[in-house]
């Protein structure tokens, strides 16, 4: 929307952390996605005299009726309104809004709509000049490196046949082919479950529960019939979740992996060091690099927390809710790209869903109230972001896409995540402030501190 053709708002404050926008969209704007709306509508209309998909919008109008327009053009754009309607409030929502539409605009009219939602709460600060964190040292001893060692050798080690019965963690060259019992009581073959020369680690957990348990003590050549049952949860194939199916399955080699033995070679092959106390000496550096990042971003949440604890912060029951629902519904969406639904992830966590909403709660109040607080300093700090900070933000994932920081920062404005990533810079700054302020302490005097019951207490 241009920005002569800015939404205009207003806002009411309601009880606990809501508010109430009431938002005009202009006549303007109105008018021009009534024409868009009229020229897909008017793809398919056959009327004489004009070419199919080439009558004008004011015809289609005229034809199909302003009201069935408008309602199209309503339909289409609300949601790109409701976007502009929050950003030109300035309102930081939680949870799912109410929108009210009202009567469709008469000719040359603006549209107004309402919204109520929850908005972010307010905070008001402690003093934020000097702060205490526990800050731990980094620890890497000789467990965590022979652990590396271990894990780079099974990396190395290599798969030789061996002239005797399959044990757990040997490798089993196996042909197999799985069925199910069809409504006829006749053997139904089905799609997925043939393979020819696959590798399978006995327990690897790779296959079916109960499916490499059942080839422990197989020879090469040996058949065995394997039966197992599909979970309930079976996401790869939900028509045999919880079927019985057997398996048809011929040994064709047993393997075990050969470690290498622990000496200079081995850590050549490993990383090109001369001696295997060199390799020793680099994973050391690079666990212990690992570590102190870990501990510093342990450290700089905590600093963020020992102000959080400072502040003065309420957050309604009904923001908690909704930011329950959120992050629920996140999560949801997460494990549907693994192709798991919310009725299967339910059967797997063995909860319902008021359940795992009211264990997402704590999370929820915690996200609100640190939201709240690094709101609050970034106000008070004065914290601000200029375009050429936008731009450097953007270096690096307008790199990786192949465009210019410019076109990306367009491309973020038009669809209205440029003000998101805005607030998430700033908040990046504010807890890099904080963190300068924080004074490490050693983690057990601050556990000393914690016990100490004051008097009157």
């Amino acid at each position: 929307m241009a920005a002569a053709e800015k939404l205009k708002t207003t806002v009411e404050e309601l009880p606990e952390s809501r508010v109430r926008v009431e938002a005009e969209v202009p006549a303007a704007e109105v008018a021009r996605r009534l024409n868009e709306a009229a020229g897909r509508m008017g793809r398919d209309l056959r009327m004489p005299g004009f070419r199919q998909g080439k009558v004008p919008a004011p015809v289609v109008i005229q034809r199909i009726g302003r009201d069935a327009v408008l309602d199209e053009a309503v339909r289409g754009s609300l949601g790109r309104w409701y976007v502009d309607a929050i950003d030109a409030a300035g309102i930081h929502p939680v949870g799912e809004p109410d929108v009210d539409l009202g009567d469709l605009p008469a000719e040359g009219q603006p549209l107004t709509f309402t919204i109520e939602i929850g908005v972010r709460p307010t905070a008001t600060l402690g003093d934020i000049s000097t702060i205490e964190v526990p800050r731990r040292e980094p620890e890497v001893d000789d467990a965590k490196i022979d652990e590396q060692v271990a894990r780079l050798r099974e990396q190395l080690g290599r798969l030789e046949t061996v002239e005797r019965a399959a044990a757990e963690g040997d490798y089993a060259v196996i042909d197999f082919k799985g069925s199910i019992e069809g409504e006829d009581g006749e053997r139904d073959y089905f799609d997925g479950g043939e393979g020819r020369d696959h590798l399978l680690e006995l327990g690897s957990g790779q296959f079916i529960p109960g499916f490499e348990e059942q080839l422990v003590g197989a020879s090469a050549g040996e058949e065995r019939v394997v039966e197992i049952t599909f979970p309930e949860d079976y996401g790869s194939a939900p028509h045999l979740a919880g079927k019985p199916a057997r398996f048809e399955v011929t040994v064709n080699e047993v393997k075990a992996k050969q470690l290498p033995e622990l000496d200079d070679d081995f850590a050549t092959e490993a990383g090109g060091f001369d001696s295997v106390a060199e390799l020793r000496e680099d994973i050391a550096k690079r666990l212990r690099e690992t570590e102190e990042r870990q501990i510093q971003a342990e450290f700089n949440e905590a600093a963020l927390d020992a102000v959080v604890d400072k502040a003065q912060v309420e957050v309604p029951t009904s923001l908690v809710d909704a930011r329950s629902r959120e992050l629920f519904d996140q999560m949801l969406h997460s494990l549907s790209h693994r192709g798991i639904n919310k009725d299967a992830y339910l059967r797997i966590a063995q909860k319902s869903e008021e359940e795992l909403l009211e264990e997402a709660r704590p999370d929820a109040e915690k996200a609100l109230r640190r939201e709240a607080v690094l709101a609050a300093v970034i106000e008070a700090e004065s914290i601000e972001l200029s375009d050429g900070d936008i731009l450097d933000a953007l270096q690096e994932p307008a790199a990786q896409q192949g465009v210019k920081p410019e076109k990306l920062r367009k491309q973020l404005e038009r669809s209205g995540r440029l003000d998101e990533l805005r607030e998430d810079l700033a908040q990046h700054r504010a807890i890099e402030l904080l963190v300068e302020r924080a004074t490490a302490i050693d983690p057990e005097r601050a556990a000393a501190r914690e016990k100490i019951i004051l008097p009157g207490q």
